[in-house]
């Protein structure tokens, strides 16, 4: 509230002190600035308050000119204009990815940062940086709108150490973008292995040039590292814990795995090819030199996902894809099996898609090392098997599937394995007569080559 004296002309020959107060909001203030009224004209004995002014007088006519801009001047002068709010980290954040440009880095400072809404960027050539996967954290526990954590379709992204954690859906998608590096990031559901947990951790799709580095992904309930229809890919030196599927390649082509740690998840490693997707007819993928070991978590899809077949304590599992070569990793105590390669018509789900190839072909197993595993399968064919043999599921199980232009080898060759155990289970003839001979399936393929990208985030 602000008190005014003002003197004021009566009847042009004196001056008479009235005393106004006078509160105005901005509103207010707006309105009477713009000159709606300037002059006040006060009758004998009446009350006029205009805009929180009130006067009482005794003069029959009074010409009051300017009352009110005189109240807003003081008004004006007595209370300064509010500051703008500051806003907080997530606003900030979300405005540094909307203003982005090129070559722009966006530092992520250590500490937990509590995020409600998905963040995305759509600007290429920008980086994410943190300090530290550990020290840098995203949470989105209280999230409350979005479907990912971070949503990027943007070429020449760079994203490195940070942590997002538990968001509704997945956690860092990545969308139709070229040259993508993720390094040094993890991506985590604080709350264990539960199918409400969101399905991909790290998930690029439909992306090109892609670069996984040192990366954790735990907890998801499809796949904590995944690329999906995307080409020229590279995951390394990273670790999937405790997911439905630790990592996976699914319908792309030339990808290097390697260097990894798989252990407590459902399936360690997938490379699958499958049907009415956009992209199809996966190959080319190299797995060597990860430790793939103990992978035993119950499955926790969601009902229906294609990942829900993969049984519970598989090391490394090939669906229907091609030129796959296996060599120079340990597999360690996975509980079903250590290496399943499998057609799709395995799975009984219905095939629509006239295009599809449901077959593997061209899978070079060699150079591995094999311990343990294979004595809790979950599985009815191999649990059958189990009870039939009382032996442990062999190392490497393979559907025996196959076109009728096909030989064996031309699906599966295994060398140098040490004393690797292996089974045809003869699923086309109802499992009736597994073979554990695995003559034909001494031969060599043709070595893959090294993936090379075509981009500086190597």
């Amino acid at each position: 509230m602000v008190r005014a004296t003002f003197f004021c002309v009566h009847n042009g020959d004196s001056f008479s002190q009235y005393s106004c107060s006078a509160e105005f909001t901005l509103q207010e203030k707006q309105s009477y600035t713009e000159g709606r009224l300037s002059t006040l004209i006060f009758r004998q004995r009446e009350v006029h308050s205009i805009g929180g002014c009130s006067m009482n007088t005794k003069i029959k006519t009074v010409n009051l000119i300017a009352l009110v801009s005189a109240c807003l001047l003081m008004v004006s002068c007595g209370q300064d204009e509010p500051a703008m709010p500051e806003l907080s980290f997530e606003e900030d954040l979300q405005q540094q990815l909307i203003q982005a440009q090129a070559g722009d880095v966006i530092n992520i400072p250590a500490g937990t940062h509590e995020i409600t809404r998905s963040l995305s960027l759509n600007v290429s050539g920008v980086t994410i940086r943190g300090a530290g996967m550990d020290s840098s954290i995203l949470s989105f526990k209280n999230q409350i709108q979005g479907a990912e954590g971070l949503l990027v379709s943007a070429n020449d992204f760079v994203i490195e150490d940070l942590a997002i954690e538990d968001t509704v859906g997945d956690a860092i998608k990545i969308n139709d973008s070229n040259n993508v590096t993720v390094r040094r990031v993890r991506t985590e559901w604080t709350g264990g292995a539960l199918t409400s947990n969101g399905a991909y951790g790290i998930y690029p799709v439909q992306c090109n040039n892609v670069l996984i580095d040192g990366a954790v992904a735990i907890g998801a309930s499809d796949a904590g590292i995944y690329v999906g229809q995307s080409s020229q890919i590279i995951v390394r030196n990273s670790r999937a814990e405790y997911n439905v599927a630790g990592i996976e390649i699914e319908n792309s082509t030339y990808a290097d795995v390697h260097d990894n740690i798989a252990t407590n998840n459902t399936g360690g490693i997938l490379v699958f090819d499958l049907p009415n997707l956009p992209v199809q007819g996966g190959r080319n993928t190299r797995v060597f030199d990860n430790q793939i070991f103990e992978n035993n978590t119950p499955n926790f899809a969601p009902e229906g996902n294609i990942v829900g077949t993969v049984p519970a304590g598989t090391g490394l599992m090939v669906l229907a894809n091609d030129n796959i070569e296996v060599f120079g990793n340990d597999f360690i105590d996975n509980d079903s099996v250590n290496i399943l390669i499998v057609s799709y018509l395995i799975t009984e789900i219905p095939l629509n898609d006239p295009n599809y190839d449901p077959f593997p072909e061209s899978i070079f197993i060699h150079n591995n090392q094999f311990r343990g595993g294979g004595e809790v399968p979950d599985s009815e064919p191999l649990a059958a098997l189990q009870a039939a043999t009382g032996q442990p599921i062999p190392d490497v199980v393979w559907d025996g599937l196959l076109t009728e232009d096909n030989q064996a080898a031309d699906i599966l060759c295994l060398t140098q394995n040490g004393d690797a155990s292996f089974v045809n289970l003869d699923a086309g003839n109802g499992f009736a007569a597994p073979s554990f001979d695995a003559g034909q399936h001494e031969c060599a393929l043709p070595r893959l080559s090294v993936i090379s990208l075509s981009s500086n985030n190597q």
